[in-house]
């Protein structure tokens, strides 16, 4: 029997289909790990790795994804986290909700939710991303706690002026209000970051985003007295430091120390007790608008990427709002 010979391709068939090539991403960190017994742990240590390596985002915001995550994952109880749906995540983001967690926080933890598993997406760890599809309700924008200018003056007016933790406490409470920093930016700042003479401060915010802020004359005068009098005993206790502001130990003054300081002085003014360094930092924002500050001149100063975070100072002061509407509307 002759044997059959080959025959030639046509212009339209295809020879067989090569592998597909699934983009990755590599970082230094975790080496990836096999997708069989795979736990939420491990995936969220490679996202960390990821953000931290690729995309160099701040520590602050690395350890808010991690709180986030790890709270997803104790809430996923051993379940596969490669087989979420967007039921489940729709689950757990009414869980917080019934659970009393402020929209704010229910909207950052989406947030989170979705750029963990775009991550994965494009690592080829999952096909899909269910949390592309998250719909959250409108971010409220109602503003928290904010003080009136007599209970600030009671709040800076706490400490005490006859010790050197009470120096440091006023200059503390005085930066917070006058410049409206976060706590964490307060906490970063460092003697070459200040600049009286001048009567500004520069700080480093989200992203380490730069920043010029003024210093009114009170918080100038508080610094002044804190460095003069008392920071150089502080500093001596740990070495030579460049921090501004100190803890008895000599050591940069932590964040969560900044929030204990401010919540001891409120209560020893007699102030509500979910009084922090945002609240400070809204008043600030608060008192400037009532007072007429333009406020892109506010975005800038607090750091605000968008001006429409900054708006919703506008919807506190409705008086001074109907005031200038009076004066300025030609058919009053």
């Amino acid at each position: 029997m002759p044997r059959r010979q080959p025959t030639a391709k046509s212009p339209t068939e295809k020879g067989p289909a090569r592998p597909s090539r699934r983009r990755r991403i590599a970082f230094d960190g975790p080496q990836p790990v096999p997708l069989a017994g795979v736990t939420i742990s491990e995936l969220i240590d490679r996202f960390l790795a990821y953000v931290q390596h690729e995309r160099g985002l701040a520590a602050n915001t690395q350890a808010a994804y991690r709180r986030d995550l790890e709270a997803f994952g104790d809430w996923l109880g051993g379940r596969n986290p490669l087989a979420v749906t967007i039921q489940d995540l729709g689950d757990f983001l009414g869980d917080l909700a019934a659970r009393g967690r402020a929209r704010a926080s229910i909207a950052r933890q989406a947030a989170t939710l979705r750029s963990f598993h775009a991550f994965l997406q494009l690592e080829g760890v999952v096909a899909d991303n269910p949390a592309e599809r998250l719909v959250l309700a409108r971010r409220d924008d109602t503003i928290p706690g904010v003080l009136n200018p007599q209970q600030v003056d009671r709040l800076l007016d706490s400490p005490s002026r006859f010790t050197a933790a009470g120096a440091r406490d006023r200059a503390l409470l005085e930066l917070l209000y006058a410049t409206g920093c976060r706590a964490s930016e307060v906490s970063a700042l460092r003697l070459a970051d200040l600049h009286l003479e001048e009567q500004f401060c520069t700080c480093h915010g989200k992203g380490n985003k730069e920043r010029v802020v003024p210093l009114g004359g009170r918080a100038r005068t508080a610094i002044a007295d804190w460095l003069e009098r008392h920071r150089g005993r502080f500093a001596a206790r740990a070495g030579q430091t460049d921090w501004l502001l100190l803890s008895t130990r000599g050591n940069r003054l932590s964040r969560m120390r900044i929030w204990e300081i401010v919540r001891e002085h409120a209560a020893a003014a007699g102030l509500p007790g979910d009084i922090s360094p945002h609240t400070l930092r809204h008043s600030f924002a608060t008192h400037l608008v009532a007072g007429g500050v333009d406020l892109r001149h506010v975005q800038e100063m607090l750091g605000h990427a968008s001006i429409a975070t900054t708006q919703r100072y506008t919807h506190v002061d409705s008086g001074r709002l109907r005031s200038v509407h009076d004066q300025f509307h030609p058919r009053r």
